[in-house]
């Protein structure tokens, strides 16, 4: 005689295990992409402070909001004919959740005497620095990025990004502006 054995017990046990698998299976692969994302903002933040500061050098001191919306949206999508060099219509910003807030832009003089007790040159062409900084005080805020991994959201602030460039003509005489 031949015995028959039921799988009774165990039924359902094989789509409990799959669905536990695929869980920490999947929540790796959305952590590697989260992490991917969180990689590529801190080098877009990072370039977008250097073309920010570029773009500041070259055209001189009291161009706080143009140089903002090249950091924001690039040059190439801001119109330069523009007093504020305005974003092109449906330009996107570059890096997703960067606003004028988060940006601080600041022109140094030149200290062309060496003389610490003498106040700085007037920043001008070939004289002195521009920085621009994303965050870094209570009045610029750091960039908030949220990591979106299932079952661990949670927003951060990244660290402050500052370029600084020294002032240059690059060929334009100065007597042309």
């Amino acid at each position: 005689m031949t015995r028959r054995f039921s799988n009774n017990a165990e039924r359902g046990s094989t789509t409990a295990e799959l669905s536990i698998v695929a869980l920490v299976f999947f929540m790796l692969i959305v952590g590697v992409i989260e992490f991917g994302r969180l990689l590529y903002t801190h080098n877009a933040l990072t370039d977008a402070t250097r073309r920010g500061a570029r773009y500041a050098v070259l055209h001189g001191a009291g161009k706080d909001a143009c140089v903002a919306n090249v950091v924001i949206y690039g040059e190439a999508n801001t119109d330069q004919a523009s007093v504020t060099c305005d974003p092109i219509g449906g330009a996107q910003p570059l890096i997703s959740g960067l606003t004028d807030k988060n940006i601080k832009v600041t022109y140094e003089g030149a200290d062309l005497d060496n003389d610490p007790s003498t106040p700085p040159t007037l920043y001008g062409m070939n004289l002195g620095t521009a920085t621009v900084r994303i965050g870094g005080s209570d009045d610029v805020p750091n960039y908030q990025f949220t990591l979106s991994i299932p079952l661990f959201q949670q927003t951060f602030n990244m660290p402050t990004y500052s370029t600084t460039l020294t002032s240059e003509s690059a060929g334009t005489k100065p007597d042309d502006l």
